[in-house]
């Protein structure tokens, strides 16, 4: 018989720049890292992104890093700690070239989060939003400074549960 916290959690990833990181001058942030951090980490965590990642967490989600960028595992890891964030798994640009991309003569999207059994991503970019249905994982776009953001962002995640869940 299997025990609730035997089954599988669902996973949910993030893009990394204009998703959790943003420009303090078109939207909210958290605030700066101190001295001497603020001068290693320059990047701007957009205002809740701490808080929404360890909700989700609490929920019973696995809460991932999907970029295409080439920032490594150790200063993400990095920066994220200062905010009191520790993610379940991370993908970069180097780590998706190396598993996904191979070496296919076909080039892939930028990111394929059904590779990693990632469900739900949410991203800025839309071409990746609709890579989504072709490539099987469900997005959420977001865009310009939005104050409801997190809630949004849970209330996909739950859509996405329920249709994962019923799947398993």
């Amino acid at each position: 018989m299997k025990r609730q916290n035997d089954q599988p959690k669902m996973r949910v990833s993030f893009d990394l720049d204009e998703v959790l990181f943003v420009s303090s001058e078109t939207h909210k942030t958290e605030p700066e890292l101190r001295f001497p951090y603020n001068r290693i980490y320059k990047e701007r965590l957009r205002l809740g992104a701490p808080e929404l990642i360890n909700r989700l967490q609490e929920l019973g989600y696995e809460v991932w890093v999907y970029t295409s960028s080439f920032r490594t595992d150790k200063y993400i890891k990095g920066l994220f700690k200062k905010y009191g964030v520790k993610f379940d798994g991370i993908v970069n640009a180097e780590r998706h070239l190396k598993e996904v991309q191979k070496n296919r003569s076909t080039t892939l999207p930028q990111k394929v989060p059904s590779w990693y059994h990632i469900s739900l991503h949410v991203d800025d970019e839309s071409v990746i939003c609709s890579a989504g249905r072709q490539y099987g994982f469900d997005t959420y776009q977001l865009e310009a400074q939005d104050d409801d953001w997190k809630e949004k962002v849970i209330e996909k995640a739950a859509l996405v549960k329920k249709k994962w869940l019923a799947r398993q």
